[in-house]
Formats: C-alpha cells, sequence, structure tokens
C-alpha cells in the first residue's frame, strides 16, 4: 500500500507547491479535485498538463488521479432523463478521462452524489440502467486510455441515493462489467452501512477493490478522530489489496501541514501494525 493525499485540502495553494509539501512530508502520491485546475479541464491547455506532470515527476509524486469529478461545470448529471443532460455529462467525464490520462494518473474516483441522485419524479431503476448503460460507454474509453473508474458507494448522508453500500457498488461494477470501472471504497462512506469498516472490507472488498479513501467521519483526516485504522489496514491487507490509500477530507480548519502530517502518521503506524 501506498499513500497519497487530495489536492483541495491545500486552498489557494499553488499546485507545484502541494506537490513538494506533499513529497516532503513523506506522501508518494496527490489525487487531483479537477474543479481546482479549472473550471472546465478543457480550457486547460496541453502546455499546462505537461507542465503539472513534470513539476510532480520533479517532486517524486505520482498524480494518481482524479476524484469529485463533476462538482463543476453547473448542470451535469450522468443519469438525468433528460437526454441531452446525460450527452453533456459523458462528454465531459470523457474530458476528464483524457485530462487524467495526459497528468499520468491511472484512476478517477466516481462519488459526485449530487450528479448522480435519482431525480425526483424518476424511478430508481431507470436511473440505475442509465447509469450502468454510461459507464459500459465511459469504462470502454478509460480502459483504452489507461485510466480505471472506481465508483464510489456513498450514504443517505451525502445525500445520494444510488448506490449506498459496498454490496451495491459491487453489483454495479459486476453489471458493467468493463475492465475499465472497479469499485473505490471511502471510510466515511462505510461508517454508515451498520457493521465495522474491518468487516465491510472483507465482505466487499476483495473482488473488485481498485482504490481506496481514508478519513475519518468527523471529516478530518485519520488520527483526527475516533476511527481506528489498525483493523481498516489489516483487513485492506487480507483481502490482498495493495493499491493507493489517499487521504482525503472535508474539515480543512486544522490546515493542510497537521492534517497531512497526522494522517501520515497515523497510517504508517497502522500499516506497521498489520500481520
Amino acid at each position: 500500500m501506498r499513500f497519497a493525499i487530495c489536492n483541495e485540502l491545500y486552498q489557494n495553494w499553488k499546485q507545484e507547491d502541494i506537490f513538494a509539501h506533499a513529497a516532503k512530508t513523506g506522501y508518494e502520491g496527490v489525487e487531483i479535485a479537477p474543479f481546482t485546475l479549472a473550471e472546465d479541464v478543457r480550457e486547460l491547455p496541453a502546455a499546462r498538463r505537461k507542465e503539472l506532470r513534470r513539476a510532480a515527476k520533479d517532486c517524486g509524486i505520482a498524480i494518481t488521479g482524479l476524484h469529485w469529478l463533476l462538482l463543476k461545470p453547473a448542470g451535469l448529471h450522468i443519469n438525468s432523463p433528460d437526454a441531452s443532460v446525460r450527452q453533456k455529462t459523458e462528454a465531459y467525464v470523457e474530458a476528464l478521462i483524457d485530462l487524467c490520462a495526459d497528468l499520468g494518473g491511472t484512476t478517477m474516483v466516481w462519488g459526485s452524489p449530487k450528479q448522480r441522485v435519482v431525480i425526483p419524479g424518476d424511478k430508481w431503476i431507470d436511473a440505475y440502467k442509465r447509469t450502468v448503460d454510461a459507464l459500459k460507454r465511459l469504462g470502454a474509453k478509460a480502459h483504452a486510455s489507461g485510466v480505471t473508474i472506481a465508483f464510489e458507494p456513498l450514504g443517505p448522508k451525502d445525500n445520494c441515493n444510488l448506490i449506498n453500500t459496498t454490496g451495491e457498488g459491487s453489483l454495479l461494477v459486476r453489471e458493467v462489467d468493463s475492465p475499465g470501472v472497479k469499485l473505490h471504497l471511502d471510510v466515511k462512506a462505510m461508517t454508515t452501512e451498520g457493521r465495522p469498516v474491518a468487516d465491510t472490507i472483507r465482505a466487499e472488498g476483495g473482488t473488485y477493490l481498485h482504490y481506496f479513501h481514508a478519513n475519518d467521519p468527523n471529516l478530518r483526516g485519520p488520527g483526527m478522530g475516533d476511527e481506528d485504522f489498525k483493523p481498516i489496514l489489516q483487513a485492506l491487507k487480507d483481502v490482498n489489496y495493495a493499491g493507493w490509500v489517499s487521504v482525503e477530507v472535508f474539515d480543512y480548519a486544522p490546515g493542510p501541514d497537521e492534517t497531512a502530517q497526522i494522517s501520515l502518521r497515523t497510517l504508517k503506524e497502522a500499516l506497521a501494525a498489520v500481520k
């Protein structure tokens, strides 16, 4: 397992400085929220993409990929009953796949609850089928580009009513049946499933798990709340997970330095305790 951190924690920092700080702290990777680079990534020039890729490499940092995919631009929704909205959304995801590949990333974490929620008046099964159909097409492009879409189950606390549990996420990935679409798991999201996070990982994380977010239910980083990460990393080892464990927080108040340091120290201590 290798440790990364998400870039939106570093509010108003220059991206090159984020890479440098992450490397100095001891991380091996940085994960990028595309809206931090541009309102619409199609406006991000090829030259700037090359600069970012080179800057990360110069710091010894891997750009692991993208997350928080559809926050901007406005009006995106992957399973909208409106075909024109779906087409616009798919076109933007295709642009994100290109961006991810250009940056040297290999993973796109698909959370974006508001842009996949079942719209009032729509039927859940219809929205689900449209999601599957879109992911089949997008998964093919992603795989051809060397990118994997990692779909993230999100609970009701995230105002999401489509794919709320790890089991549902596994079923979705199985039905999409594409090498370009796998499963993403997130500690905070899994705490809504009514059982220990480690048990959820062992039950559902072995077959499709591709990427992992580490955070505390209090919206801060590992070690900044009550969640014990030793059994979580033990469970990841038990299902033979050997990918990225990336720190994603939603409460930025402690600041990037404190959050980055405490989170990494907690994860390294947990990994050292793994048997």
